[in-house]
């Protein structure tokens, strides 16, 4: 992260992850508890509608943005990026250092990536070194073993696990912030 404080030596840095995740109304079933020689029964219906849950992370404080949106391509994704800026507060005093994987909307060369917004990309076939990585079980939790009917329905439960998980930066940090995880740099 040197280059750009190298670059913008008036500026703080704060250094980001980002990952989305895919969610819909086919459940997500776990294991259970149940009496002695009593089966579990689990109702599942299978249906194909999605929703991307994209969180923006800052392990260094447990921050997240969260975005709930309709599908994952680069134009999405600079709608996303835009709009983290913003909630972040991107600034020629404040630049912003987001790493990513390298999913093609990551990398397309149309991606519009606003300003004080610097990418960085993880090496491939390394989710293991992806903090943003260990927010899905946490989101996850809110669904797991239920059905729902409607791709709205689900949208409110994460949307209500989103703002829980906003209000306990302490646990997202006790999941995410790795050791090795760089520092942010303040002017």
């Amino acid at each position: 992260m040197s280059w750009v404080g190298a670059t913008h030596p008036e500026s703080s840095v704060e250094v980001w992850c980002q990952d989305e995740a895919r969610l819909g109304l086919i459940p997500i079933l776990r294991r259970v508890w149940s009496p002695v020689g009593e089966r579990p029964v689990a109702i599942v219906e299978r249906k194909y509608e999605w929703v991307y849950v994209y969180g923006f992370l800052h392990p260094g404080s447990g921050r997240v943005v969260w975005f709930l949106l309709p599908r994952m391509n680069a134009v999405v994704m600079g709608i996303a990026l835009e709009k983290f800026a913003e909630e972040a507060g991107a600034s020629s005093s404040r630049q912003l250092v987001l790493m990513l994987d390298g999913a093609p909307s990551h990398t397309a060369p149309k991606l519009v990536v606003p300003e004080h917004v610097h990418l960085v990309f993880q090496p491939a076939y390394s989710p293991e070194l992806q903090p943003a990585e260990r927010l899905w079980p946490l989101v996850r939790e809110a669904v797991a073993n239920r059905s729902f009917e409607s791709i709205e329905e689900l949208e409110a439960v994460l949307v209500e696990r989103c703002r829980q998980l906003d209000k306990q930066p302490v646990i997202v940090q006790a999941a995410t912030l790795y050791h090795w995880w760089p520092r942010d740099i303040a002017v």
